[in-house]
């Protein structure tokens, strides 16, 4: 394979796990056995608030008056397009039985987790659409109790778009705490006395590494870190496009990853250029993360062939790819790991993350190559039933007790042994029992 990389980036998302456990672990520890007041003692020490924790009816008021009716507009147009698309996703799984020989039959029940958390990025910028993608999306999928947390502001609270979208989505409990304190306090049912089965939602690496740790004693959507994005493009695509969506995801934050995989060189010329006028532009906050993204995280990989394009973005799989080539079509059905996709230079990823109805809370770090992103079906658990007649057993029963024996599971045979014996009392049957 001939792959060259024009540009090589310094820092993997790797970079500086080792600390980030070190702190998470600490504060779940110290949480865990302090419980409330602790969590409330890490919200004034790390964000300032000394304000009410549980969120008031009063306040969600209050937040939707700050909230200007375009913006207000905006988030509901973002919200039923993401809601028809989670119910979508939803009918396409169905409750079902089937009889799989004569008087044996086996089904498929689909049951909503009891209570969900949802965490909602409120930091460096209001993560509207986060509350969405997650609390929008466990209601469709039929979850009892959502807990949504943000971090709040100094001597304000949870911003009030971000506040107004929690309930506006079905948030039945909100919390205004961040960071680890914040999934802390859904996981382990504090201030609400809902434990949260299922934990949702993006944040930074002290977030990711916190739900990492807590997975086993509750579920996760997925192992996150830090945004992604991939664009697999050629000759025929635009340099400032390209450019300008590379831009627009490593404004995330300073470890954000930003990948073009290209087999055209004076497309790598024109796109590299391009970036660093571009991410100056920006406005200063924006503009100081994707300097250190692109810099650090930064890579352009040329290649010869299709093949190899697409072979190297499966093996980065990334959270957010795009293709920009005059082969869509050969891609799309070619690729296999990614997030999300972005099919044809109409689309961008700034579109799934805010608006056109695909869940934008998606993998990264490479588990891509294992799982999809946020949908319905991830806040439901499939579990299957089983119910035979008394006839059924006489196959079943028989087989079973042969399984077992032959494995040295003797318990086990002996459970369908008792039924044979009572339903079909006097018959003899081969339950591999020796001599």
């Amino acid at each position: 394979m001939a792959i060259t990389y024009y540009k090589k980036a310094e820092k993997t998302p790797a970079t500086g796990e080792d600390e980030t456990r070190k702190i998470v672990s600490n504060m779940l520890a110290e949480i865990e056995a302090g419980g409330e007041e602790v969590a409330k003692a890490y919200g004034e020490k790390l964000d300032n608030f000394t304000g009410n924790i549980v969120v008031t009816d009063e306040e969600i008021e209050e937040a939707g008056k700050k909230v200007n009716q375009k913006l207000k507009d905006d988030i509901q147009f973002a919200y039923d397009r993401v809601r028809k698309f989670a119910e979508a996703q939803r009918a396409s799984i169905q409750e079902f039985e089937t009889e799989l020989s004569p008087g044996l039959w086996a089904g498929q029940k689909l049951i909503p987790m009891v209570t969900a958390g949802c965490y909602v990025p409120g930091g460096r910028y209001a993560h509207v659409a986060s509350a969405i993608m997650s609390v929008g999306t466990a209601k469709v999928a039929g979850v009892e109790n959502v807990v949504a947390c943000s971090a709040p502001k100094p001597g304000e609270g949870i911003n009030p778009a971000i506040l107004y979208t929690m309930n506006l989505c079905g948030a039945d409990h909100i919390l205004a705490l961040g960071g680890v304190q914040g999934i802390a306090a859904m996981t382990f049912g504090l201030f609400t006395g809902k434990k949260a089965n299922f934990l949702a939602g993006p944040g930074n690496r002290f977030v990711a590494e916190a739900k990492r740790m807590l997975y086993g004693r509750v579920g996760i959507d997925m192992f996150a870190g830090p945004t992604e994005i991939g664009i697999i493009a050629d000759e025929t695509a635009d340099p400032q496009i390209v450019a300008e969506d590379l831009v627009s995801q490593a404004e995330h934050g300073f470890d954000s990853p930003a990948w073009l995989f290209t087999d055209s060189k004076e497309l790598a010329d024109a796109v590299s250029g391009k970036m660093e006028g571009l991410i100056n532009a920006l406005p200063d906050t924006a503009r100081e993360a994707a300097t250190a993204s692109w810099r650090d995280y930064g890579e352009i990989i040329l290649c010869d062939t299709r093949e190899e394009l697409c072979e190297v973005s499966d093996e980065y799989a990334s959270e957010h790819l795009e293709i920009h080539t005059s082969q869509d079509k050969w891609f799309t059905d070619n690729l296999k790991c990614y997030g999300s996709l972005f099919i044809g230079e109409e689309t961008t990823v700034t579109y799934g993350d805010k608006c056109s109805g695909t869940n934008h809370i998606l993998p990264t770090k490479g588990a891509a190559h294992y799982t999809g992103g946020l949908s319905v079906h991830k806040f439901m658990k499939v579990v299957t039933t089983q119910r035979m007649t008394r006839e059924a057993n006489r196959e079943v029963g028989q087989a079973a007790a042969r399984i077992s024996r032959l494995e040295g599971m003797e318990g086990h045979a002996r459970a369908g042994d008792a039924r044979l014996r009572k339903y079909f009392e006097g018959e003899n049957f081969d339950l591999g029992i020796d001599g």
